[in-house]
């Protein structure tokens, strides 16, 4: 049985662990050690199957209005089972609670080459509720545009 829990312990260590095991998505160490050392001072929640971690979600905040999805990952072995929308179902209420209209999130924008896994990222969001709003050339190293989504937090759902 799957269960969402906040995350308080060693939340560095959780999500150096799991990017690391993600390579497709997050192939740069320096990214994932920054994730890393940020990660201790921000809201995070690990999907459990018993004991073992299937997936986390880390948030920030973002003035009063908006917190962004900084990363979320689930592990190989539990990919298309649920693990990601129960992370951004949590997501999503956290960010209710905390008095928030938006939820964001930023992913690498299609590029004209085949990339089967970000295509599945994209569409994931899109699934559930992310719109497209900007992609963002220059925000990440060149080649690597951002794509800038926004989910709407005024209805509940």
């Amino acid at each position: 049985m799957l269960e969402i829990v906040e995350w308080t312990s060693g939340r560095g260590v959780l999500c150096q662990e799991i990017m690391t095991e993600l390579s497709d998505w997050f192939s740069e160490p320096e990214v994932i050690a920054a994730c890393a050392d940020v990660a201790d001072s921000l809201p995070m929640f690990a999907c459990m199957d018993k004991d073992a971690v299937a997936g986390f979600v880390m948030l920030r905040p973002h003035l009063p209005d908006a917190m962004e999805i900084l990363v979320i990952g689930t592990r190989q072995a539990y990919q298309r089972r649920g693990v990601g929308r129960r992370l951004l179902t949590a997501s999503e209420s956290f960010a209710r609670k905390s008095g928030c209209k938006l939820l964001t999130v930023k992913t690498l924008a299609p590029r004209g080459r085949d990339e089967p896994h970000y295509d599945a990222t994209r569409a994931f969001y899109e699934n559930n509720g992310f719109l497209r709003a900007e992609v963002l050339t220059a925000l990440w190293d060149e080649g690597s545009p951002c794509l800038f989504l926004v989910r709407p937090l005024d209805g509940q759902q």
